[in-house]
């Protein structure tokens, strides 16, 4: 057995300091642009591989990534380490019982996002011309793979642009993420299945069969009782007071490596055990947003940025580029994924304004997208080319999303925000310093008002709300709130909590600043402005700490009449979401 030598060792250091200090780098200069780090990572990688480097220092290029079977492979051990952790933090994202609790309207947005960009996406792909495809005996799998890989959306990069625009925490946020959390579970089940047919193509129908029920049948367990077991394996860890977060991320990577060990042995790939794993480690309640966030952090900190940075090591991308292949790509996999999304929307009962939104949020590729199509290159599915294309796709669909969600939400009516405030709808200084008593005293208040339901009505479906998906954003601040049948106007109610209230906040810090929102059942998007422009208000510092600092309640009423007053809620020309 041949072992790395020192010369290997010094050169493979060499390789992560380059290519994790520069995509690390540049990844936080996009982000200031409010750009997805996950260009800068694939361009370091072009311009370090065979594109740029390659092309014009090809002996120092030569030096820096030898062809040498043992120096390839300690990179690339490190890079499959990224997407398989990837795999496992997006799982995490998913909120199953969430999801399956909106299974109404997301089932409906998911399935249509799923069925109509396969169905379109299929056609093209299939009769595609023969130099394209990496083996023309493969037609029909290439363009199933097609239509999977142009399906599958990125839900790392819509939560983020959600957060960004800070919607998350809206019951619109939580119905998209619920949408996506569906459309990943089912994307990524037929890609694995189609990605084994391909594989095993010689097998007889005994084992196929083996492949389809064992897939489907360990996905299923996975989702039922494995959620239930990891559930009570995460809160023994948090009962037994192991050290965090280093306990719950040991015991979520070991879950990682056992269901990427059953993947792999039932005849699919490992990433789709990962994934799994995640949504098992996702929805236990002993999960803290803490947690979460750190092993988050992590993941795209070390890991991701190197794994993606190494895929601009593979392949040329100025010989590789085909521009017809790119605008297919691209334009099929934003249309379909858009008007599947859309026609999901028509289905259910959301208002008319939620369409445009949903749907755009559905549109990016972004990372999965590449992942797919890294895997169905070294698997020889695709040519590189068809790689290329899908990469330039995945990349212009997540720098588009920002932008045009944005945009979608700008073309509404203006309010005063401070129409929904009132003076006496104010709790200066909350007696508790547990989250649901707190809901209730605010509700309480909000019950003073007239024409509302008693207080354990409001606290009711407020908590119902809060358990759903929490509420707790950074710096302090917590927006519960909840949608009811009758009421003419939306009501806002501010709690101050100088002592702080334990309200599993991602940054971890305890919540002090709390606004109740109660908005009629139906105008959510007056909900979505609402949330947004308050969390926008309150993210500079100094107004978070006058309204701590605030000594009555005529101070903190002429602080909010300050900071709110000047800023406007947009609404549809007739009012109506």
């Amino acid at each position: 057995m041949e072992y790395p030598g020192e010369h290997h060792i010094y050169i493979f250091l060499i390789q992560l300091l380059l290519l994790l200090g520069l995509a690390r780098g540049l990844g936080e200069v996009f982000r200031r642009w409010h750009q997805p780090p996950l260009t800068a990572e694939i361009l370091v990688g072009i311009l370090l591989g065979p594109t740029i480097l390659g092309r014009y220092f090809p002996e120092f290029f030569g030096w820096l990534f030898p062809i040498d079977p043992i120096q390839v492979s300690m990179l690339e051990t490190v890079a499959w380490l990224g997407v398989l952790f990837l795999l496992l933090e997006t799982g995490l994202e998913i909120d199953f019982a969430s999801a399956w609790r909106q299974r109404g309207a997301a089932l409906k947005i998911a399935l249509a996002d799923i069925v109509i960009p396969m169905a379109i996406a299929f056609v093209p792909f299939l009769f595609l011309p023969d130099r394209y495809l990496a083996d023309p005996n493969q037609r029909l799998l290439f363009a199933i793979f097609m239509a999977t890989v142009l399906t599958i959306s990125a839900l790392p990069i819509a939560a983020r642009a959600l957060h960004d625009l800070h919607l998350t925490k809206t019951d619109l946020g939580f119905l998209l993420m619920s949408a996506l959390s569906v459309n990943d579970i089912i994307g990524w089940l037929i890609f694995s299945l189609v990605l084994s047919f391909f594989l095993h193509a010689d097998l007889e129908i005994g084992r196929t069969m083996f492949v389809v029920l064992g897939t489907i049948g360990f996905t299923a367990l996975c989702l039922t009782l494995g959620r239930s077991l990891t559930n009570r394996a995460m809160s023994k860890i948090h009962d037994w007071e192991l050290p965090q977060p280093a306990s719950s991320l040991t015991f979520i990577c070991l879950l990682g490596l056992l269901c990427g060990a059953i993947t792999q042995r039932i005849g699919i790939h490992a990433l789709f055990g990962f994934f799994l794993a995640g949504i098992m480690a996702g929805g236990a309640k002993a999960l803290s947003e803490r947690t979460r966030q750190v092993i988050s952090q992590m993941v795209y900190a070390i890991f991701v940025p190197v794994f993606f940075a190494s895929i601009g090591l593979k392949v040329d991308f100025l010989t590789n580029f085909n521009l017809f292949l790119v605008l297919l790509v691209t334009v099929v996999g934003v249309g379909g994924r858009y008007f599947g999304a859309w026609v999901g929307v028509t289905l259910t009962k959301l208002p008319r304004a939620n369409r445009a939104t949903i749907a755009i949020a559905h549109t990016p590729g972004g990372a999965m997208e590449i992942v797919v199509g890294v895997l169905a290159l070294e698997y020889g599915l695709i040519s590189e080319p068809i790689f290329v294309a899908i990469v330039f796709g995945a990349i212009f669909s997540s720098v588009l999303l920002g932008p045009w969600l944005k945009a979608s939400l700008l073309k509404r009516r203006e309010i005063s925000l401070l129409e929904f405030f009132s003076s006496r709808g104010m709790v200066e200084n909350l007696s508790t310093t547990d989250r649901d008593t707190a809901i209730r005293e605010l509700c309480e208040k909000a019950a003073e008002q007239p024409n509302l339901p008693p207080p354990a009505t409001l606290a009711k479906a407020v908590l119902e709300r809060e358990y759903a998906m929490g509420t707790a954003v950074e710096k302090g601040i917590a927006l519960p709130h909840a949608r009811l049948e009758g009421l003419l106007k939306p009501i806002i109610v501010f709690g101050r909590a100088t002592q702080g209230i334990d309200w599993d906040s991602p940054d971890g810090l305890p919540t002090q600043l709390i606004f109740l929102i109660l908005t009629p059942m139906d105008d959510d998007d007056i909900q979505v402005q609402t949330l947004a422009h308050l969390i926008r208000s309150l993210h500079r510092d100094e107004v978070r700490q006058h309204l701590l600092d605030a000594t009555d309640r005529d101070a903190v009423w002429s602080i909010l009449r300050n900071e709110l007053g000047g800023h406007q809620i947009v609404r549809n020309k007739g009012g109506k979401s």
